[in-house]
């Protein structure tokens, strides 16, 4: 079918002349790719595509500017229909922050592991990082086993492992078999448990598995995300005779390991850095039927603090930056013409800020904590602690405005799932005061705030000493509270000691703290919701709810887990954010915006708000040549 003339006057034209929006999607087919700026270019590929240019009724008086920046990339691309062949080449430098620890997807837990080893390997329904939404990977289709409790995944023919043997449903009965061997410790076992219990795997034929979940599953075909599938050619010695975690360590040779990801190992060398060369097997193609992936290379460059990275970057030295701080990403933006960058602010992200309370059921907590618990209870209280907090003020002097304030725990980038209905948090003195008077506190003659009994209302609020923006932020509300006339303290301590008292002994007051979503989804959300749940921080692993507030969201975690489809399962997770606005379990601040950068070189750069935010897509970016880069 051809494409009517105004739909090719409104995908090419307005391309062409600049005048398209960042996040114009492409007609698959088109003789576009998007450049490193995130802008989509198209080129005519014929005298009778410029003809149906001037054509366009719309655009006659564009037409001039149009061919001029048409001309322009012509000479860039050197062709005026870049193909994905005349694409392929090139070698990518990543600047990444830290060495790999390990090359076995089943163990890798750091940030540098997982960067590595997710560009190696492939599952079978991926998540896309753009959309959110799932899409099809080693598995080609899937449909629901009756009842609801599981799903028959039918698997692509003729794939390969990057050591060029075939892929087929043993490799994948395998790997959820070692996953969810107990012995094993596999660190992601636990998202195989549905409920609790192990789902189940059967091969049905060579490219068939069925799964039993056991029951109803609301994440539904999300769950084989982010689960590598493993060679068992390779491997299963190795798990029969115990070794598996010992397999695939920093110093195996590459010949002895295999992925179905688009890159495969070709060499490391500590401290100098890691190169992935091109899978000659990958079984991807772009929509022209181009093998994937377009890179020959990609080059981790291991750089250790956020500052050399930047200085490193300016230089010329790497072309992807994955996450920046704003400090650093206003000292990129000073050059970002000169030096041929391309910045991206993606807006909030998964992670979400936020000030808690010791919550803790009587007698968990030390005795100092529990005189202050009553007023910790109290969701008044709480909600005055909110309405203080001047969180416009803590986007703008910590975060130079690159952060957005939060009204829950949901950020705008967990898009799916954010409740709209609830409004953005504005700060009211004058209503927290209200609030307090509500709930039988007294504001003095001495400008400080007290309770029924008379006692002054202080508390120390822990904070992370190594999270500089956080330290500022719990200065911030240390200002905001004296407004109120409370006393607040701001008490820094090494990570891991803080939340030994947080989870551990309970000896705290308040802390500031945050998480993040590890899906766009509140399946993984369950640990932080659920009152039995070990990272429910202000109270964690109850026996049972401590109140019934938290009886009511335990219900509506676990209801929109075990419900079909995501209307329903948005309603049901829509009023777990009005309980939380209302109760105010926690106080959510803000959520970091999603900062990152590329050289203009750098084609299909689609950065997205999940991880990983760069090179979710490293098998369609692409290379072109710019004047003045530097390897």
């Amino acid at each position: 079918m051809k494409t009517p003339l105004s739909e090719l006057c409104l995908e090419s034209i307005d391309v062409i002349s600049g005048l398209a929006p960042r996040n114009t999607r492409l007609r698959p087919g088109a003789n576009c790719f998007r450049t490193g700026d995130g802008d989509a270019a198209c080129a005519p590929a014929s005298t009778e595509s410029m003809a149906w240019l001037k054509a366009c009724p719309t655009t006659r008086g564009r037409f001039r500017r149009a061919v001029g920046w048409a001309l322009a990339f012509l000479i860039l691309a050197g062709s005026c229909g870049v193909r994905g062949a005349e694409l392929r080449g090139g070698r990518l430098v990543y600047m990444q922050r830290g060495e790999p620890r390990t090359f076995n997807p089943m163990f890798a837990q750091d940030d540098a592991s997982h960067e590595v080893v997710w560009r190696m390997h492939a599952d079978l329904v991926h998540i896309n990082r753009e959309t959110q939404k799932t899409e099809p990977a080693l598995a080609e289709s899937w449909t629901t086993l009756k009842g609801g409790n599981g799903f028959r995944l039918n698997l692509r023919h003729n794939v390969r492992f990057s050591d060029g043997q075939p892929f087929d449903a043993d490799d994948v009965v395998f790997t959820f078999q070692a996953h969810l061997d107990a012995s094993v410790k596999s660190s992601q076992r636990a998202l195989l448990l549905v409920q609790g219990r192990p789902i189940r795997v059967r091969k049905v034929d060579p490219y068939t598995v069925e799964f039993d979940l056991g029951g109803p599953y609301g994440p539904a075909e999300r769950i084989f995300d982010s689960i590598a599938i493993l060679p068992r050619h390779l491997l299963e010695s190795a798990y029969k005779s115990g070794q598996l975690p010992a397999q695939w360590g920093l110093g195996t040779q590459p010949r002895a390991m295999a992925g179905l990801g688009p890159f495969r190992l070709k060499n490391y060398q500590p401290g100098e850095g890691l190169i992935l060369e091109r899978n000659p097997y990958y079984w991807k193609k772009d929509s022209r039927g181009t093998a994937l992936p377009y890179l020959n290379e990609i080059l981790f460059r291991q750089v250790g603090d956020e500052e050399s990275q930047v200085l490193r970057f300016l230089g010329g030295e790497g072309d992807l930056l994955n996450r920046v701080s704003a400090k650093s990403f206003a000292l990129l933006e000073r050059d970002a013409n000169a030096r041929q960058l391309t910045l991206r602010d993606l807006g909030a992200g998964p992670e979400y800020n936020f000030l808690f309370f010791n919550l803790n059921p009587p007698g968990s907590a030390p005795a100092s904590v529990a005189a202050k618990q009553a007023w910790f209870r109290d969701a008044q209280f709480r909600r005055a602690i909110s309405l203080s907090i001047d969180r416009a003020a803590m986007v703008r002097l910590v975060y130079g405005g690159r952060a957005t304030a939060l009204a829950t725990h949901v950020t705008p980038g967990i898009r799916l799932w954010k409740n709209t209905a609830i409004p953005p948090p504005v700060r009211s003195v004058a209503d927290a005061r209200k609030l307090l008077t509500a709930a039988g506190f007294r504001l003095g003659n001495d400008r400080t705030l007290r309770d029924k009994d008379g006692r002054a209302v202080e508390f120390t609020i822990l904070v992370n000493s190594n999270n500089q923006q956080r330290a500022q932020m719990a200065s911030m509300i240390q200002q905001d509270l004296k407004e109120l006339g409370i006393q607040a303290q701001v008490a820094p301590l090494e990570q891991r000691t803080l939340v030994q008292r947080v989870l551990t002994s309970k000896n705290y007051e308040a802390c500031l703290f945050g998480l993040a979503f590890g899906d766009a989804d509140p399946g993984s959300e369950m640990n932080v919701w659920l009152s039995s749940g070990q990272v429910h921080v202000w109270a964690p692993s109850q026996s049972k709810p401590g109140s019934e507030w938290e009886a009511a969201i335990d219900n509506l975690m676990r209801q929109q887990m075990a419900t079909a489809g995501y209307a329903a399962r948005k309603k049901l997770y829509d009023r777990v954010q009005e309980i939380e606005a209302r109760e105010t379990p926690i106080v959510s601040l803000l959520s970091p915006n999603v900062l990152v950068a590329a050289r203009r070189r750098v084609g299909n750069f689609r950065p997205a708000v999940l991880d990983h935010y760069t090179l979710w897509n490293a098998d369609e970016l692409f290379l072109q040549p710019a004047p003045g880069d530097k390897k």
